[in-house]
């Protein structure tokens, strides 16, 4: 596997021989000093350019930068099925070697970076042959830290997460596993893993961020927490979906009510105990239940 040296050097080496190409920088995780480094990290570099329409026409040019498993276009899938995309101001490319090494590789006009390249603090220059990129201060995560919620944000969280769970419920009873499955990852999981950044969020004044997806989650999280969270993933056995169901609820009441007590909001106790006891009776119904008792 190319190192990160020899990365950097082919990424720029390129960049400085081709006239065309007038500079360099880079976004992503490799910018940011609070993410540790490993061999999966994207290389996430944009090339400002005099234009694009000469890059996206040599279709060969991309194979100096090594042997690729594959490549993914997504201006030119979008274009395919119907999308106006405006490739004359950018076009990007997303590659993975042989290596294992990966670049995502952002070709934009010097008129599209002016607008894009102080949007994201996580943000490095490497090259700039024309004294071309704006300054700006070093890169920090700031803007992907937790974001301190109102009241009313707070309150809609604990609402949807309860009001969604009769769904997660229904879908059970009915049979319908797929049903049931993507209601609790889409509303019951995006509604609990918002209540684990804010209960993380608050712990640390709201000066940090919980990763992609909640990917730093098992980091912030107590041990205790962390193996509650863990056991909210299930399999397709209803049993054990039911069982994950109660400890998403238990883990969401802990969490939310901590968030409340450390914002000085109210947590919806009375929804949590309708809504608790409801989904214990849907759980006990026979399968030729005709009514819910």
């Amino acid at each position: 596997m190319r190192t990160e040296k020899e990365m950097f050097e082919l990424i720029l080496g390129i960049a400085q021989k081709d006239e065309r190409i007038r500079a360099v920088y880079m976004n992503g995780s490799r910018t940011n000093p609070n993410v540790p480094k490993d061999m999966f990290q994207d290389y996430d570099i944009v090339y400002v350019v005099t234009e694009t329409t000469s890059f996206i026409r040599d279709e060969q040019w991309i194979e100096q930068f090594g042997e690729l498993i594959m490549i993914q276009e997504p201006d030119k899938n979008d274009q395919a099925i119907g999308m106006q995309m405006d490739v004359d101001r950018s076009y990007g490319y997303l590659m993975l070697f042989t290596d294992g090494n990966r670049i995502d590789l952002h070709l934009e006009t010097k008129e599209a970076m002016l607008e894009n390249y102080i949007k994201d603090k996580l943000t490095t220059p490497l090259l700039d042959k024309d004294d071309c990129l704006p300054h700006i201060p070093p890169p920090t995560d700031s803007d992907y830290h937790v974001k301190k919620p109102t009241e009313a944000l707070y309150f809609s969280c604990c609402n949807d997460f309860w009001w969604c769970l009769q769904n997660v419920a229904k879908g059970i009873w009915r049979d319908e596993l797929p049903y049931a499955k993507q209601m609790y990852e889409l509303t019951s999981r995006t509604s609990l893993d918002q209540m684990v950044s804010w209960w993380i969020g608050s712990k640390h004044d709201f000066q940090i961020s919980t990763g992609k997806l909640g990917k730093y989650f098992k980091n912030d999280l107590p041990d205790v927490y962390w193996e509650m969270y863990k056991q909210t993933y299930s399999d397709s056995d209803y049993d054990r979906i039911w069982t994950s169901l109660f400890v998403t609820c238990d883990l969401f009441r802990q969490l939310a009510i901590d968030v409340a007590e450390a914002l000085g909001f109210t947590y919806p106790h009375q929804d949590d105990t309708n809504m608790t006891d409801y989904l214990k009776r849907v759980r006990s119904l026979p399968p030729d239940a005709k009514e819910i008792e």
